[in-house]
């Protein structure tokens, strides 16, 4: 099974706790030990958005702020990488040709950003396409995909499955909003249309929640699944 895991950088790092990284590569090294082929994507998290807003104050342009954001999180793909074994890649992939070389050669590639104006999101999307991922996971601070925002509207519902068209409908009138946050934003979700791609969107600050959907399918977030897509043979117990 191949799969691309996309590790939001405020559930890997929201402050620097080894503990918590150590936690996130013992779940990665036990993946690889079921015979995962993994592709890791890491984002920045709050220590991006605080640079990001320094630089902003010192009259930063909005490609100085994106290489900025994208520098953050090849440190936190770097702090990842310095807690797993001797299967990852020694450093984090700059282009999906690195980390597509890595990951075909049966080590595992941990990456950050890789150019301006793309999210982390779009990146973990883009690579999964890339190297024909049979899953994406996001591990992000929301547990699913909502109809509107869980922490400032009570009433939202949790869609338990979406197809990749549906989850497109959602998130765009989420894009619009001034503030929203979706848990994937709109470019990842069209590339994830594109190209048919099952997805898990969970949350991901429990890494053992992470490998079970990974190995399982079991999680309690959100299911995009391709229109006819059945249960995939990976994860029969």
């Amino acid at each position: 099974m191949r799969a691309v895991l996309s590790l939001g950088g405020s559930v890997l790092a929201p402050e620097l706790d080894p503990e918590r990284v150590a936690r996130y590569a013992d779940a990665i090294e036990r993946l690889v030990g079921e015979g995962c082929e993994l592709g890791v994507v890491v984002g920045g998290g709050g220590a991006a958005r605080d640079y990001i807003a320094a630089a902003r104050e010192l009259d930063a342009n909005e490609v100085q702020l994106d290489q900025l954001g994208i520098d953050v999180t090849r440190v936190n793909a770097r702090l990842l990488i310095t807690a797993l074994g001797p299967a990852v890649d020694p450093s984090p992939a700059h282009d999906y040709d690195e980390a597509a070389d890595a990951v075909r050669r049966g080590d595992v590639s941990v990456m950050g950003g890789v150019t301006p104006g793309q999210t982390t999101d779009a990146v973990a999307a883009a690579l999964a396409e890339y190297v024909d991922a049979d899953l994406l996971v996001y591990a992000t601070g929301a547990d699913g995909i909502y109809d509107a925002d869980p922490d400032a509207d009570d009433g939202a519902e949790q869609f338990a499955e979406l197809t990749p068209q549906e989850l497109v409908d959602v998130i765009v009138p989420m894009s619009r909003d001034a503030g929203a946050s979706a848990p994937v934003d709109l470019l990842a979700a069209k590339l994830i249309q594109r190209a048919g791609m099952r997805t898990v969107v969970l949350d991901g600050h429990d890494p053992t929640a992470v490998e079970e959907a990974v190995l399982y399918g079991d999680h309690t977030g959100t299911d995009v699944v391709p229109t006819g897509g059945e249960e995939p043979s990976y994860w029969a117990r």
